[in-house]
């Protein structure tokens, strides 16, 4: 029991002394300096001033400045078609031709009639030549003579009449050639040869076939309730307000087109808002001499939405968003990291226009944002901001 006793004692005071060694060890041991690190390097650039002018930008659909549906005037066998599926017409080309041998024979008869009626009056006027000696010379009654007037009227009243068949008559028989009302593109034959073809109204007239007119070309558009608003207080602000002025210039793209290269014309504001809908049908006319623009197609439309104005610019990867909006940071003279919440605009060239919020002489961060956070210091590197040059026109 001694000994164990003892053993423990030697333990602990072995223990002891460790710790002891180990803490003048850790006195006498100097501190190390922390190591400074430098600011993180960003990259920096002074927003592009430029006039720009905003667009506000609408979904529209082409359409046909001309529609015809090519019906029959006179009934009959169709003979011939003289076109072909989708080609294109000029005016007054020939599209059909019905069988013209009944409307030959009816003229023939009309005429025939007339040649009778004539010969009437001329027998009706000798009658009365020789009727005036003897009414003079009591021979006759002038009963009798004012009879032969009466003949003589009646006959020219039907010699009229049978003009007016024979006019009539020849009518019918150029009906029975069919030519192109317009000019434009024409649809597929909806009643081949040898069918007959029936004429009457709208809805008893067979159609043949349909045109739809090429060059120009409209396109339609709605616009909405807040941006007809928009226009007509510019419109009060500004004499000659662009987006509501006849012949005030639209832009038109197509869906596989990035820009507008389409430029048009506006020629037409319906003269309500819709109750459903609450916009306003516009309508621009756009020429179409190679045909590319055809009626149905989808189309983007642009129309200027506020006069040209000096904006600041600004690229995109600049700009961060968090849950109370938009900012940039902004370095400053010392190197310190400035939040700056902004209002942007729209996109003009690739790059964003900023409303409020920055100055022309700031320097912002447009790449490394992601390494700092307002209150540090960061080592800027200055260049100029790559904004692209507007394209011609806005298009």
């Amino acid at each position: 029991m001694r000994q164990c006793h003892n053993g423990r004692i030697a333990l602990v005071a072995g223990f002891a002394v460790a710790m002891l060694s180990f803490g003048c060890k850790e006195e006498g041991a100097r501190p190390s300096s922390p190591v400074q690190k430098a600011p993180p390097a960003v990259t920096v650039s002074q927003p592009v001033q430029r006039e720009i002018t905003e667009w506000d930008e609408y979904s529209g659909r082409f359409d046909a400045a001309e529609s015809v549906e090519v019906r029959a005037r006179v009934s009959g066998h169709l003979t011939e078609v003289r076109f072909k599926d989708g080609q294109v017409v000029k005016r007054g080309d020939i599209l059909f031709v019905l069988d013209e041998r009944p409307f030959q024979r009816a003229l023939e008869q009309a005429r025939a009639e007339l040649f009778a009626a004539a010969t009437k009056v001329e027998n009706a006027n000798l009658d009365i030549v020789r009727g005036k000696p003897l009414v003079e010379r009591k021979i006759i009654s002038d009963k009798e003579f004012d009879d032969r007037m009466s003949i003589v009227r009646n006959a020219e009243a039907a010699v009229k009449v049978a003009e007016a068949k024979v006019k009539s008559a020849e009518l019918d028989l150029s009906f029975t050639t069919i030519a192109a009302p317009i000019a434009g593109r024409i649809g597929r034959t909806l009643v081949t040869a040898g069918n007959w073809v029936s004429a009457g109204g709208m809805v008893e007239a067979t159609l043949l076939t349909t045109i739809v007119s090429q060059d120009p070309i409209y396109v339609y558009f709605d616009i909405s309730e807040n941006n007809y608003i928009k226009y007509k207080r510019q419109s009060n602000r500004i004499s000659g307000s662009p987006a509501t002025d006849f012949g005030a210039r639209v832009e038109v793209g197509l869906p596989d087109e990035s820009r507008y290269p389409h430029e048009a014309r506006l020629d037409f504001l319906d003269n309500h808002l819709g109750h459903d809908t609450g916009t306003l049908t516009a309508r621009a006319v756009v020429a179409n001499p190679s045909g590319l623009l055809s009626p149905g197609l989808f189309a983007r439309v642009r129309v200027t939405g506020s006069a040209p104005y000096t904006a600041l610019l600004v690229s995109d990867e600049a700009i961060g968003t968090d849950q109370t909006g938009k900012f940039v940071y902004v370095v400053g003279e010392n190197g310190s990291v400035i939040r700056r919440d902004i209002v942007l605009g729209p996109v003009q060239d690739g790059v964003r226009a900023v409303r409020e919020g920055l100055a022309a002489d700031d320097w912002v961060i447009v790449r490394g944002m992601q390494r700092v956070a307002p209150g540090d210091r960061a080592t800027p590197r200055r260049e100029q901001e790559a904004v692209p040059q507007p394209a011609n026109a806005g298009r």
